[in-house]
């Protein structure tokens, strides 16, 4: 089970790039919480809330080609499941330029593979939708 989302995004690849890795951007689409980290491959990332400062997600950079590859482990350290490198999945954000913007793909998996799978699987699709749609308004609101 893997998630496959497509967004296009009327912004450059620079400024939706600038969405992703951004702390104070990213509190704008993903949940209030801000993307940690120095961004260099096999680091930490940690996603922090922004009013709380509790770690709501864990993982590590594994690629990093702005403006077109960004990919990182993700972990939930508060759900219960054991900490060990079977119950990560990968997050992949793909962006390609086109004449409207970006072509902002992102992939993340094998679901079937972690613990619970089928659960987190179908908690990530409703949760992706919501991400995206204010991923996008953020990345739009650079431009004017």
């Amino acid at each position: 089970m893997i998630i496959r989302e497509f967004a296009e995004i009327k912004a450059s690849p620079d400024l939706v790039w600038r969405t992703l890795t951004d702390p104070e951007l990213t509190i704008h689409y993903m949940f209030g919480c801000r993307a940690i980290s120095n961004w260099q491959i096999g680091d930490p990332l940690l996603w922090k809330g922004a009013s709380d400062g509790v770690t709501y997600v864990k993982g590590k950079v594994r690629a990093y080609d702005p403006p077109s590859v960004l990919a990182f482990t993700v972990f939930d350290p508060n759900a219960g499941y054991d900490d060990k490198e079977e119950n990560y999945l990968q997050t992949t954000y793909i962006l390609k330029s086109t004449t409207e913007g970006t072509r902002l793909e992102i992939i993340q998996g094998d679901f079937s593979k972690v613990a619970n799978g089928e659960k987190r699987y179908n908690d990530s699709v409703s949760a992706w939708k919501s991400v995206i749609d204010q991923l996008k308004r953020t990345a739009e609101n650079l431009v004017s």
